[in-house]
């Protein structure tokens, strides 16, 4: 059985080796991860910067819920949920991503699997170490659940809206067939 433990004063799920180095590589993904798409959300879409961060941003949320499947078996009561949420996360961010390979305007699929990955991602951190952080550590376990939806939400929804203004306008479905 695996037991929690300190490592640099931090709480930890386990202190065993194998945990640790996943952990380790957990962290380093989930860090490219959140910096990779905050560029390539600030970018200009379709610049090489932006396309370069999303790439980086898919493959480091790939590696994060490779280790984050990881880290939940070796601790599965603890941590199933942790599970749920990068299966969550990992698949809308492939969803965002084959959206985008149809290279289509204004594509509302792609900004919103992309955002509710990273909404998802956040939210998994937040309600995992929330309770550790300065300050987050006062407010109530709900906050960790609902505050990364209830600030990505409006600005993903405004990153559509200029998105499909942006896109210019759209045929209806099924117009231009014949």
């Amino acid at each position: 059985m695996l037991t929690a433990g300190r490592v640099l004063g931090t709480e930890v799920g386990s202190t065993a080796p194998a945990f640790l180095a996943f952990l380790a590589i957990h962290v380093l993904a989930g860090i490219t991860a959140v910096v990779s798409g905050a560029i390539a959300a600030i970018a200009r879409k379709g610049s090489p910067r932006h396309i370069r961060a999303g790439r980086w941003y898919y493959g480091a949320i790939t590696v994060v819920f490779t280790t984050a499947t990881i880290l939940a078996a070796m601790r599965w009561r603890q941590d199933y949920y942790l599970f749920i949420l990068g299966a969550i996360a990992f698949t809308a961010a492939t969803i965002g991503y084959q959206h985008r390979r149809r290279r289509r305007p204004g594509d509302t699929g792609h900004i919103a699997g992309m955002g509710a990955a990273y909404v998802t991602m956040l939210t998994a951190f937040y309600v995992d170490n929330g309770p550790h952080l300065p300050l987050w550590d006062r407010l109530p376990t709900l906050a960790f659940w609902l505050l990364p939806s209830a600030i990505g939400a409006p600005v993903i929804a405004r990153a559509i809206v200029r998105a499909r203004r942006a896109g210019g306008p759209r045929k209806p479905f099924g117009a231009g067939r014949g």
